[in-house]
């Protein structure tokens, strides 16, 4: 999933006057202007938090130079702003208020002014406001444009009724869409997109005195109201001012039943009437209009009923209100009904564009209006990384998601939108709730049980905000570290993956899709259809990145065994849905070369729906049927007839509907595969029970981030932790110790949740609720002397053991590859850090990071060396293993290399020389096996029987006796012929191969 860049905004001059005093008394002249910038050096060049005016743009050339110029001809002052541009993406300036001072008002105002110097070269250049929100940056954007085609200065006058709400983009996925004009924060110009120019500009100033229309507006309780037959819709109008101040003057409201599906007289008695609102009329005053429906008995579908309002005095609803009588009668709405007969007979009475509807998904930021959910008949929405509501709230996500439901009760039959977001570890796009370790870290676990388990809190997050669909999880097999997704996958072996499954049913229940119904379960999904965790390194194309994205070349052996592999168990645990991947696939000696996976037919339609059985939906990834070759009919046409049932199509909902349709019309997608596609989503959708109770049941909402699930989420970064190295009995560490902390990521929650978590990237520093790993230990050990100094600059001495946390920031998908600005390597101040605590004491370096970092040139001056890959929100959990209070269990999920030259380096390989194998991972229990030779032999025939008896928990006991033995003899001396066998006997004990893992550790015990 990808998220568009942002594009920064703005806010405006504080020293000022404050705005509000600009106001007057009802009647009186206009105003004085107000002026917001004069350019004369009163406002610096700066960005958030200071005041100031600021560039930005889509590349690093795109952004225009700034400069204040002395102008002879400046219509205010001396100096006016002027710059040069040439921008091939997108690319302006805003001027925002500082953060940490009061928005201003504006609302006295009829609008804002500016000089322009034109060019007369016909083109618009965007202007922005910001309304609301925490500060410029976190605002909502309403924008409008002016056309250059004059020549010299020219006041620019725009009234504010001109903005309208910027629906391409909006940094907090927008607050109110009400532009309030009480919070304002400042604006934004865009330049001319692919031509090199100069501009100027001076005097941006309020102008003007807003009459009532402007500040008072009348408003409905709903846009729709949905009743049953023969019951009285009821439609609360208000009237509210700007300042909450009662009316100046009446308003009216004429109102009128008109048009719509219902059949006035038959299916409602029409109404008509005013209601009025005096002047003196309190802000916030409701009226109430009563449409009475009539009963017929007839089973029908839903039917609408527009309700016309004609405003004066103030500004009327962006949305006239429609009453909708509610389908009834239908086969389809019995839920006594087996599913697949109400999916048959909703699936008769849908008409093309109601298929092609279900068939679309779309981010929820990118609606032009709430309204095109039932114009276009909607089948889905999503969230985006970071696409969240306003505030990011539980209560928040469910009150959005039920006003996108009620959209669809505007349709004929009522079908309710299945919403999805990307919940890969945990509801990590919402704040406060619980995150789990990112895959890799529950790889490392290799316990199924807690994997099972850390699904279960997951979906029972993300039903009580009203999402009942989680983009997760990723059974990618990650075969190269330097892969910016590697954190999302269980680890490089397709049996470890395999292993993790158990986390669809912590998802969805049932492998029948028998308890998707319930208030704790979501439609999991299966990602990425196939091979994209072994794209070459080099092979992508898509911008900067390096690997992800690219091409998959394995042989048909290659592909059955490592990569489809998980995909079959998947399929036979019952998941809900799949998508395909990015990625292209290379299959040696077919004769096709590289083909996208979204255009794979023999993978889709063959392997996945044919070959395996799955009776789910397939559903693209973001715009990800761009990338196809051709044009866009074509890449509906070819993805479709791949197998795709629901395309992705976050921005161009509008113009894939009208596409996809045609090309059915055309006969070049047939009516069949569109009844396939279509059928599999309602399949779904009544699973789910959505058409009975299609809005949020929050009854669990207090379990988000309660203390039962953050225990899960502590106890799966304790058993996360992989132990690769600990001389000197550093690690547990003991409560009396004095212990010295250093590390950039010992008190970053952020770092340590990684990305996708709040947003698309992720960010350093504190954005959610939950326990740094400082912050853990401090916890573990109260009374200790536990000193933190980040860059451990702070005096050495006089300490017992040093902790070193260090690692990564955070990053997701090719944004992280390496070679794309990444590298596996510690930053110098990490390297520094880890320096200066380990030659001074004894020491423990904590690595927090996706995937393994290159530490081979420090390992012998580190005494103990942990693992501790993204762990989440719970930092306790880490501090868990440090002190005792649990044992260090963790086993790598990948193989640990020496030096970035090695890499892809896999558990199998015939050349195989890690620094740590796969599978590697010490203990701290109370007691290491003791013995030798004699004890393995023992061991392998106690595997043997447990394997004739089918005693998995014996097996997996028996060969982690045998491990821990090799382990201690091996040690940190690892050669390649004591890592081979070790690593294969990993794999074979994930394969039940009990006795056989025995004898390669055996073999691996002989060679140490």
């Amino acid at each position: 999933m990808r998220r568009t860049a942002l594009l920064a905004s703005a806010t405006l001059l504080t020293a000022l006057l404050p705005l509000t005093a600009a106001a007057t008394a009802s009647g009186a002249a206009d105003p004085p202007p107000v002026p917001l910038d004069r350019f004369e050096g009163e406002v610096p060049f700066a960005g958030q938090p200071a005041e100031g005016i600021f560039t930005w743009g889509g590349d690093a050339d795109d952004p225009p130079a700034l400069q204040l110029a002395d102008r002879a001809d400046a219509p205010e002052g001396a100096k006016v702003l002027t710059g040069g541009y040439d921008i091939s993406g997108y690319g302006g300036f805003t001027h925002d208020f500082a953060a940490d001072r009061p928005a201003h008002d504006w609302s006295a105002h009829k609008g804002i002014r500016f000089w322009w110097d034109g060019q007369d070269d016909g083109r618009k250049i965007a202007f922005e406001i910001k309304d609301g929100g925490a500060k410029g940056e976190a605002s909502e954007l309403w924008t409008t444009s002016f056309t250059d085609d004059f020549t010299g200065w020219k006041q620019i006058e725009i009234p504010f009724t001109d903005f309208t709400y910027r629906t391409d983009y909006q940094p907090v996925g927008g607050i109110d869409h009400v532009l309030g004009l009480t919070e304002m924060w400042g604006y934004a110009v865009t330049l001319p997109v692919g031509v090199k120019g100069r501009f100027a500009m001076d005097g941006v100033e309020l102008y003007g005195k807003a009459d009532q229309s402007l500040r008072a507006s009348v408003t409905t309780d709903s846009a729709v109201h949905p009743v049953e037959e023969g019951g009285t819709a009821r439609v609360k109008v208000s009237v509210s001012t700007t300042g909450s101040v009662p009316l100046d003057e009446p308003v009216t409201v004429a109102y009128a039943t008109t048009g719509g599906t219902a059949e006035p007289g038959r299916d409602y008695t029409p109404v008509d009437g005013t209601l009025t609102f005096p002047a003196g009329t309190a802000s916030g005053t409701t009226r109430t209009i009563e449409v009475p429906t009539l009963r017929d008995r007839a089973a029908e579908p839903a039917e609408t009923i527009p309700l016309e309002l004609t405003v004066t005095g103030a500004k009327a609803p962006a949305e006239m209100p429609q009453v909708v009588v509610d389908a009834h009668g239908l086969p389809y709405l019995d839920n006594r009904l087996p599913v697949r007969k109400r999916v048959a007979d909703l699936l008769s009475r849908m008409s093309l564009e109601e298929k092609a509807g279900q068939m679309t998904q779309a981010e929820r930021a990118a609606l032009a209006s709430q309204g095109d959910i039932a114009t276009y008949g909607l089948g889905s929405l999503l969230s985006g990384g970071g696409s969240t509501p306003t505030p990011n709230t539980p209560e928040a996500w469910a009150k959005m998601i039920d006003s996108f439901q009620l959209r669809t009760r505007a349709t004929r039959f009522q079908i309710p939108l299945v919403y999805g977001v990307d919940a890969v570890h945990g509801h990590n796009n919402l704040a406060g709730a619980t995150i789990m370790p990112h895959n890799i870290g529950i790889g490392a676990t290799r316990d199924p049980g807690l994997a099972e388990r850390t699904g279960e809190v997951t979906a029972s997050e993300v039903r009580a905000t009203g999402v009942p669909w989680d983009f997760a999880p990723c059974l990618c097999v990650s075969r190269d570290e330097r892969w910016g997704r590697s954190y999302e996958s269980f680890g490089e072996d397709p049996a470890l993956v395999t292993s993790m499954e158990t986390i669809i049913q912590g998802l969805q229940g049932r492998a029948n899709g028998g308890d998707l119904s319930r208030d704790d379960k979501v439609l999991a999904t299966a990602k990425h259809f196939v091979g994209d965790g072994g794209t070459g390194y080099g092979s992508s194309t898509t911008g900067s990145y390096t690997i992800d994205q690219g091409v998959t070349k394995v042989t048909r052996q290659q592909l059955e065994a490592v990569h489809l592999a998980p995909y079959r168990t998947a399929v036979d645990r019952g998941i809900g849905s799949v998508m395909p991947s990015y990625s292209s696939l290379d299959v040696l000696g077919d004769g096709r070369g590289p083909v996208k996976m979204h255009a794979r037919a023999d993978m889709i339609n063959g392997v996945l729906k044919g070959r395996m059985g799955f009776d789910g939906f397939a559903i693209s990834d973001w715009a990800a049927i761009d990338q196809l070759p051709g044009d866009y009919a074509s890449d509906i046409r070819t993805s479709v007839n791949a197998g795709l049932d629901m395309i992705m199509v976050p921005y161009a909902y509008r113009d894939f509907l009208t596409t996809l349709t045609g090309e059915v019309r055309a006969g070049r997608i047939g009516e069949r595969r569109m009844d396939d596609a279509v059928a599999r989503i309602l399949t779904q959708k009544f699973r789910l029970g959505l058409f009975e109770h299609p809005y949020a049941d929050t009854s669990g909402a207090a379990r988000i981030g309660s203390a039962a699930h953050r225990a899960v989420a502590r106890r799966a970064a304790a058993e996360s932790q992989v132990l690769l190295k600990n001389a000197h009995g550093v690690l547990p560490l003991k409560k009396d110790q004095k212990v010295y902390v250093a590390g950039s990521d010992a008190d970053d929650l952020g770092n340590q949740t990684g990305g996708w978590t709040i947003t698309w990237q992720g960010a350093s520093g504190t954005h959610t609720r939950g326990t740094t790993i400082l912050q853990g230990m401090r916890g573990a050990a109260p009374d200790a002397t536990i000193t933190y100094s980040k860059d451990a600059s702070a005096p050495l001495d006089g300490y017992d053991v040093g902790v070193v946390v260090v690692g990564e920031t955070p990053y997701a998908e090719g944004v992280g590859d390496v070679g794309n600005g990444n590298d596996l390597e510690l930053s110098d101040a990490d390297k520094a850090a880890v320096d200066r605590v380990c030659g001074a004491m004894r020491c423990a370096v904590l690595i927090v990071s996706g995937r393994p970092q290159l530490i081979g040139d420090r390992l012998g001056g580190i005494d103990a060396l942990v693992a501790s890959w993204l762990p989440g929100t719970e930092g306790d959990g880490v501090a868990d293993v440090l002190y005792g209070r649990r044992p260090f269990t963790g086993q790598l999920p990948v193989t640990w290399p020496r030096s970035q030259e090695q890499l892809p380096i896999n558990v199998g390989d015939a050349s195989y020389d890690p620094q740590f194998p796969f599978g590697w991972g010490l203990t701290t229990l109370t007691r290491v096996p003791e013995g030798g030779t004699a004890a393995l032999t023992a061991l392998g025939r106690a595997a043997a029987a447990a394997e004739r008896s089918g005693s998995a928990r014996a097996g997996r006991a028996i060969v982690t006796r045998a491990r821990l033995i090799v382990q201690r003899k091996a040690g940190a001396a690892m050669t390649p012929v004591v890592a081979g066998p070790f690593a294969d006997a990993d794999h074979l004990l994930l394969t039940g191969k009990y006795a056989a893992a025995v004898a390669k550790l055996a073999q691996a015990y002989r060679a140490a």
